[in-house]
C-alpha cells in the first residue's frame, strides 16, 4: 500500500542489520526508531512523513555498538526514545524537543511506562541502575543504583514492586526485587532481594502468578517473587525468546535455532509439552507474536506464519 525508506542503514555481523525497536501504533501514526537513531513519524494511512527527528544529535550520544535499538513509547502528547543510557522526549504534534534526560551509560532498554504508588511515570533501565520520570517533564522522580548495563525490560509485580536486572560484558548478573514508595512528597526505593536464580542478559523475562519465567544466560529458569530463589531450571533453547499464554499458563518459546515449544508456566518442574523442529531457518533472536489463532515468527531473513487450532479429544 505504500513503502517508505531513509538513506541510511545499520549493521554488524552479530545481529544483522537494523533497525532494533519495534514500531509503535498510536492515533493514525506510525512511530519507528532506527539502528542510526532516526525517529520518523508517519501517516498510517499513507506513510507520508509527518515529521522526522535525530535523536542522537539531539542527545549529542554516538551511535552504540548494537546500534539504537529502543521502541518509541507516546504518552500524553510526547514520544520517547532511547539514545544510549539517554532519553529525549518530543511534541507529538509538531517534533518539537520537549525535553531530554534519564540516566548514562549504555543501555538497549526502551523507556516504559508505569503507575507506580498511584502515580504514572516511564521507567528506564541504563548503566547505572534505574529511573522513573515524569512523562511531561522528564523530571527525575526517583532513581535506583545497580551498575552495569541494560537491554530487557524490568518488570511488575502484583503488588507494585518492580523487577530490575543489570548484566555486564559476560553475561546476565542478576535481579533484584526492589519497592518503591511516594510519601510525604518523597519518593523512597527499598532492596527487597537479589537473586542469581534468574539472570537475564537480552533475552526477556515475563511475570506470572507470583513467579518470574526467562532465560538464565541460555536455559530457562523459574523463580519465586517472595524471596527469590529458583524453582527450576531446564530446557536448552540457545538465547531463544519466550511469550506468556497467561489464559492457558503457558510459556510459548522461539528458540534460537527456530523451533517452537510450549512449556508450562508452572513452578512445581520445568515441562515441555510440545515442540515444533523448525519454524525458521538459521539463527532468530526475535521475538515470536501471537495474534489471534496466526503465529508469527521471523529472524533477519525470513518470517513464517502458522495457523493454530485446538484438538479436540
Amino acid at each position: 500500500m505504500w513503502r517508505h525508506r531513509d538513506a541510511t542503514r545499520f549493521w554488524e555481523s552479530n545481529g544483522g542489520a537494523g533497525p532494533r525497536g519495534t514500531p509503535t501504533l498510536h492515533d493514525g501514526r506510525v512511530y519507528t526508531f532506527g539502528g542510526t537513531a532516526l525517529l520518523n513519524v508517519l501517516d498510517a494511512a499513507t506513510g507520508a512523513v509527518v515529521w522526522s527527528r535525530n535523536a542522537a544529535a539531539d542527545t549529542h550520544v554516538k551511535t552504540p555498538m548494537w546500534g539504537f535499538s529502543s521502541s518509541p513509547l507516546v504518552v500524553n502528547g510526547v514520544v520517547i526514545v532511547a539514545t544510549g543510557g539517554k532519553l529525549a522526549a518530543y511534541d507529538t504534534a509538531s517534533g518539537a524537543l520537549k525535553w531530554t534526560g534519564g540516566g548514562g551509560g549504555f543501555s538497549y532498554s526502551s523507556p516504559q511506562l508505569a503507575t507506580i504508588d498511584g502515580v504514572e511515570q516511564v521507567i528506564f533501565m541504563s548503566g547505572p541502575g534505574t529511573v522513573g520520570l515524569a512523562p511531561a517533564t522528564g523530571k527525575v522522580l526517583w532513581q535506583y543504583a545497580w551498575e552495569g548495563g541494560a537491554i530487557v525490560q524490568p518488570g511488575l509485580t502484583a503488588e507494585g514492586d518492580v523487577l530490575v536486572n543489570t548484566i555486564s560484558m559476560s553475561g546476565g548478573v542478576g535481579m533484584r526485587r526492589i519497592s518503591i514508595a511516594h510519601e510525604s512528597g518523597k519518593w523512597t526505593t527499598v532492596e527487597r532481594w537479589t537473586s542469581n536464580g534468574l539472570k537475564p542478559y537480552f533475552n526477556d523475562f515475563v511475570v506470572h502468578e507470583g513467579y518470574a519465567y526467562g532465560f538464565d544466560n541460555n536455559i530457562l529458569s523459574c523463580i519465586d517473587l517472595k524471596d527469590g530463589t529458583r524453582k527450576w531450571k531446564g530446557g536448552r533453547y540457545g538465547n531463544g525468546q519466550l511469550v506468556l499464554l497467561a489464559d492457558q499458563h503457558l510459556l510459548l518459546v522461539l528458540s534460537e535455532e527456530g523451533d517452537l515449544a510450549l512449556v508450562k508456566a508452572a513452578p512445581d518442574q520445568f515441562t515441555e509439552v510440545a515442540r515444533f523442529a523448525g519454524a525458521l531457518e538459521g539463527k532468530t533472536w526475535n521475538h515470536p507474536v501471537l495474534v489471534r489463532d496466526v503465529l508469527l515468527v521471523r529472524n533477519d531473513h525470513e518470517m513464517s506464519a502458522f495457523r493454530l487450532t485446538r484438538e479436540h479429544p
